[in-house]
């Protein structure tokens, strides 16, 4: 028997299978060579724009660092972002984009209560890994197990977004004993009311106003004269930048006075605005989630030097305090999941990031069953002692502002009646 052909065919295998090997590991090369896809929407324009800026500026930072230590695992990260305008109507088209049109391998959630909600739809039937940064209670609407919390309330944070204001008021003597809210009608305006109402239940005290105004909003001296009329002792805020703006100014040329008001406005953390409203801030107590202090800034000052000489020129706020060490952080949390389960797959990275405690620029994280932190972190300072002539300089350090809780963190006394601080 001729034996030639199939010695032929065998040949003609074996050279066949090495080119499949061959074709593999090419394929397989290519893979390792192709950048992971991280995905999100930040607002770059619209209301929430100076502080979406910060926490992009911060993003790319990460993005620089993480490539020049060799990626994750093993692979270089390429970030692709969009600007959706402040508008929550803006934010499904942009993460269906993003997972079917750019085929992203990971996403980060936007930034904002209003615009973290309307993500869920889109990103839940993905199954993916979804970090909102400053969501207020977003995900006691949707359970779900993929979702992470980047914003300092801890595990409930119905009662300790207004907490801190209404623990700060509870030290004083005599205590107050009646409440107003007032609320910017949206999720996170809701969610703040809600907070301010279990909290004046908490505490004992009536509340005697609760009322909600039109986002867009730019007269608020109505507002403010219908608070006034029902002489609260202390009045919780709960409102986004603009609306935070036009509210300060109203209390003061009105001259209203309450013994304490501010809580839960976002907004008054950002230098542009502080730069605005200057000596009409002197009294507002207000939640921070980030402050230069000495305590603070050991950890995170190498990010903030980088952040600070290269703000000028990309156009966003100078300091970063707010949004840009958290725009850092939230990558951290992603990179952590990644290279902790070792893998691209959102379940692995989500129950990794369930089961382990992530560092941070901004501090230790562990995540509950609902994404939300198992420790409250939020803090309340007091603004003091400003005059129109405050500048950039003054907004870098703490002479301005107290911090008046938590107490391990505090750095100064309140001020208190409101008016003392004027």
């Amino acid at each position: 028997m001729d034996k030639r052909p199939l010695k032929c065919a065998a040949n003609g295998v074996g050279l066949l299978g090495a080119a499949i090997f061959a074709g593999t590991v090419m394929i397989g090369s290519a893979l390792a060579d192709d950048p992971i896809k991280i995905g999100f929407g930040f607002s770059q324009t619209g209301p929430l724009a100076p502080n979406g800026k910060q926490a992009l500026l911060g993003a790319k930072i990460w993005e620089e660092e993480v490539n020049a230590k060799g990626g994750l695992l093993g692979r270089k990260v390429e970030l692709i972002s969009y600007d959706d305008q402040s508008n929550p109507a803006n934010v499904p088209g942009i993460y269906a984009k993003l997972l079917d049109v750019d085929k992203v391998d990971l996403i980060v959630g936007p930034y904002g209560t209003n615009l973290v909600a309307p993500a869920f739809p889109v990103v839940m039937p993905k199954g993916k890994v979804m970090i909102g940064l400053f969501a207020l209670e977003v995900n006691s609407h949707f359970h779900y197990a993929n979702y992470f919390s980047m914003v300092p309330y801890g595990p409930d944070p119905k009662v300790s977004s207004a907490e801190g204001f209404f623990e700060v008021a509870e030290a004083q003597n005599p205590k107050p004993q009646t409440v107003a809210i007032i609320s910017e009608d949206s999720e996170f305006g809701h969610n703040g009311a809600e907070s301010g109402e279990i909290n004046a239940k908490k505490h004992g005290m009536k509340v005697v106003y609760n009322k909600s105004f039109p986002p867009g909003t730019t007269d608020f001296a109505p507002v403010i004269r219908a608070v006034a009329a029902t002489n609260p002792d202390i009045v919780v805020v709960c409102s986004y930048p603009l609306s935070s703006v036009g509210i300060v100014q109203s209390v003061n040329e009105l001259g209203f006075k309450p013994k304490m008001i501010g809580g839960e406005m976002v907004g008054l953390q950002a230098t542009v605005f502080k730069d605005r409203l200057k000596s009409k801030l002197n009294g507002f107590i207000n939640y921070e989630t980030w402050v230069p202090s000495p305590k603070l800034m050991a950890r995170a000052k190498p990010f903030f030097d980088k952040y600070q000489a290269r703000a000028k020129e990309a156009g966003v706020d100078p300091l970063g305090y707010y949004l840009g060490g958290w725009g850092y952080a939230d990558f951290q949390v992603l990179a952590a999941g990644v290279e902790g389960a070792k893998s691209l797959d959102d379940a692995k990275i989500a129950d990794w990031l369930h089961h382990n405690e992530v560092h941070t620029v901004i501090g230790d994280i562990s995540f509950g069953p609902e994404g939300e932190w198992t420790k409250p972190a939020l803090m309340q300072v007091q603004y003091h002692d400003l005059t129109d002539a405050a500048n950039l300089e003054t907004w870098r350090g703490m002479s301005y502002q107290n911090v008046v809780y938590p107490a391990d963190q505090k750095t100064g006394d309140v001020i208190y009646p409101y008016e003392k601080a004027k």
